[in-house]
C-alpha cells in the first residue's frame, strides 16, 4: 500500500547491540507484512461486496489494499452474521442513520423502533450516538441482532463511561473506551485525531463566525484548552491503530473542524485540518487499519463538488463521509430536504457515504417517523446514492398500478398516498375506455393539463388532457398500452 521500507539501523561495532536492532526491525516488517496479508488476498467479505456491487473481486480487493475502498468489519461483528458493505471508490453510495439514547431522551423502545426502520428502509449502517445510561448494554444489544454496519464516536461515550467530568479524563480514560468499543464489535469508530495545536492555532489566528460546532471536537478543544495538553488521539495515534487492527475496526477520521454555516466553509480552519486527515490516513494504511475520511457540514450549493474534489486530492482518495452537507442555514424543520439536494451533488461529485438529516436537525431529538423522513429522501432511487445496476424500469411507463408500488421507496406515506389518490380517482365521472384498450399515464392525475402520454411512440396522439378548468375531458390512447 506504498508504505515507505523500514531501514535497519547500522551496526556500530556492538554486535550484540546490532543483532538486537535488527531483530526488532526483521519483527516490524514482518508484523507490518502480517497486517497487509489479508488485503492481499480476496477475503469473503470481498466477495460479498463484489456481488451486491455487481463487481468483480479483484475490483474490490485491489481498491481496499490501496484504501479507495473501506469494507468496515469488526472480526467480532463477523462472527454475529453481519453483512458486509463496502465504502470507496465505484460502489454505491451508502447511507447512515443516527441513533442513540441520551440523557434528554432515555427511551431505548423508542431507538429500537429506530433500528427496525433502518433495517427495513435500506439504510446500510447505523451510528450509535448513546451518551448516557447504560450504552454498552445497548451498544452490545445492538450489535447482536442487526446485520448493518455499527458506528460509534467514542468521546461521546468517555464521560459517562469513565464517570468522570471531562477535564479529570486521562490519555488512558479515552483509549480504554476505544478498546471497550472495539472488543463489542463495533465496525467503524468517529475519531476526532485531526484536531491538533496546529490546528487550533490556525482556528485562533483566523476565527469563525460559528466556532467549532463539532461535539467531539469541541470536546477534544476544550479538554486541550484546560489540560495544555496535545490531543491524545492525535499524539499517540500509532497506540490507536494497534487497537483498530488487533479487531480490523475501519477509523473514521471526524472532522472536528466541519462548518456549522455557510460563511464558515471551506475555510483555513476545515482546510487545515483536512490536511492532517491526509497525513493520518497515509498513517493508518501503513498500518494495515482501513480509513475513511469525515466532511461537512453546511456548505453552499456552488462550493460542494470543489470541496469533495479537495478532500479525495488531500486525503489521497479515501472514502468521503458527508453529513447532508446543508446547502441553507434557514432550513430548520426542513434540514431533510436541504441535506438531500447537498446530498445528491455530494454523492455525484464523489463522496461515498452520507449521514442522513432528519427534519429535527438543529430543533431536538428526532423520533421514529423523523428517522423515516430523513432515511427516504437520501435513499430514494434513480439518485447518485443508488448505483445504476439497483433501479429498475421505472413502472410509471405502464398502468400495473402494483408495480408502481414494487418500484418505489415502499415508504408507507407512500402507499398510504398512492391507495387515497385511486380511491379519489374512482369516484371521479370519467368516460369509460374502450374494451381491450388501456388509458394513458394521464390518468392518475386528470387535474393536471397537457399531460403527456408516457408511451407517445405507440400513440397516435401526443397530449391527452385538455387544459380547461371545467370537469376535464379525457381521452385514451389509441394504442393497446400494458395493462
Amino acid at each position: 500500500m506504498g508504505a515507505p521500507a523500514l531501514t535497519r539501523k547500522p551496526d556500530m561495532g556492538n554486535a550484540n547491540e546490532g543483532s538486537r536492532a535488527n531483530e526488532h526491525t526483521d519483527r516490524a516488517q514482518a508484523r507490518h507484512a502480517n497486517r497487509l496479508r489479508p488485503r492481499r488476498q480476496i477475503t469473503p467479505q470481498m466477495k460479498e461486496v463484489a456481488e451486491r456491487e455487481h463487481r468483480d473481486p479483484e475490483y474490490i480487493r485491489e481498491r481496499v489494499a490501496d484504501g479507495r475502498i473501506a469494507i468496515p468489519a469488526n472480526i467480532v461483528h463477523i462472527k454475529k452474521g453481519m453483512r458486509a458493505f463496502g465504502v470507496g471508490e465505484g460502489l454505491s453510495t451508502k447511507v447512515n442513520v443516527n441513533l442513540g439514547i441520551s440523557g434528554d431522551k432515555a427511551d431505548a423502545a423508542e431507538e429500537w423502533k429506530k433500528v427496525k426502520i433502518a433495517e427495513d428502509f435500506g439504510a446500510d449502517a447505523i451510528m450509535d450516538l448513546s451518551n448516557s445510561g447504560k450504552t454498552r448494554q445497548f451498544r452490545q444489544q445492538l450489535i447482536d441482532e442487526t446485520p448493518l454496519m455499527v458506528g460509534t464516536v467514542p468521546m461521546y461515550d468517555a464521560i459517562g463511561y469513565m464517570e468522570k467530568p471531562l477535564v479529570k479524563l486521562t490519555k488512558d480514560d479515552l483509549f480504554e473506551v476505544v478498546r471497550a468499543h472495539a472488543e463489542d464489535g463495533v465496525d467503524f469508530m468517529t475519531i476526532h485525531c485531526g484536531i491538533n495545536k496546529s490546528v487550533t492555532k490556525t482556528f485562533k489566528e483566523t476565527g469563525r463566525l460559528m466556532n467549532i460546532v463539532s461535539r467531539g471536537g469541541s470536546l477534544l478543544f476544550g479538554w486541550m484548552e484546560v489540560t495544555g495538553n496535545e490531543n491524545p488521539f492525535y499524539e499517540y495515534f500509532d497506540e490507536l491503530l494497534e487497537i483498530c487492527h488487533e479487531y480490523d475496526v475501519t477509523i473514521s477520521l471526524g472532522d472536528s473542524c466541519r462548518p456549522g454555516c455557510l460563511y464558515d466553509s471551506n475555510d483555513a480552519t476545515e482546510t487545515a485540518e483536512m490536511i492532517e486527515l491526509g497525513k493520518l490516513c497515509k498513517r493508518a494504511w501503513a498500518a494495515g487499519v482501513q480509513v475513511m475520511v469525515e466532511g461537512p457540514g453546511h456548505m453552499a450549493l456552488d462550493e460542494i463538488a470543489a470541496n469533495m474534489k479537495l478532500q479525495k486530492r488531500l486525503c489521497h482518495n479515501a472514502p468521503f463521509y458527508v453529513l447532508g452537507p446543508l446547502v441553507t442555514d434557514i432550513g430548520v424543520g426542513y434540514d431533510h430536504i436541504t441535506a438531500a439536494i447537498g446530498g445528491a451533488i455530494s454523492a455525484s461529485s464523489g463522496a461515498d457515504f452520507l449521514c442522513y438529516v432528519t427534519p429535527a436537525e438543529h430543533l431536538c431529538l428526532p423520533n421514529a417517523q423523523d428517522v423515516l423522513d430523513g432515511l427516504m429522501l437520501p435513499r430514494s432511487p434513480h439518485t447518485p446514492p443508488i448505483s445504476p445496476r439497483r433501479c429498475r424500469t421505472p413502472a410509471t411507463w405502464t398502468t400495473r398500478w402494483a408495480r408502481h408500488a414494487a418500484s418505489s421507496t415502499g415508504t408507507p406515506c407512500g402507499s398510504a398516498r398512492s391507495t387515497q389518490l385511486r380511491a379519489r380517482s374512482a369516484t371521479r365521472s370519467l368516460p369509460p375506455p374502450p374494451r381491450a384498450l388501456a388509458p394513458c399515464v394521464a390518468r392518475c392525475a386528470p387535474s393536471v393539463p397537457l399531460t403527456r402520454c408516457s408511451k407517445a411512440q405507440r400513440s397516435t396522439s401526443a397530449w391527452r388532457i385538455n387544459a380547461s378548468p371545467e370537469p376535464q375531458s379525457v381521452t385514451w390512447c389509441s394504442s393497446i398500452v400494458d395493462v
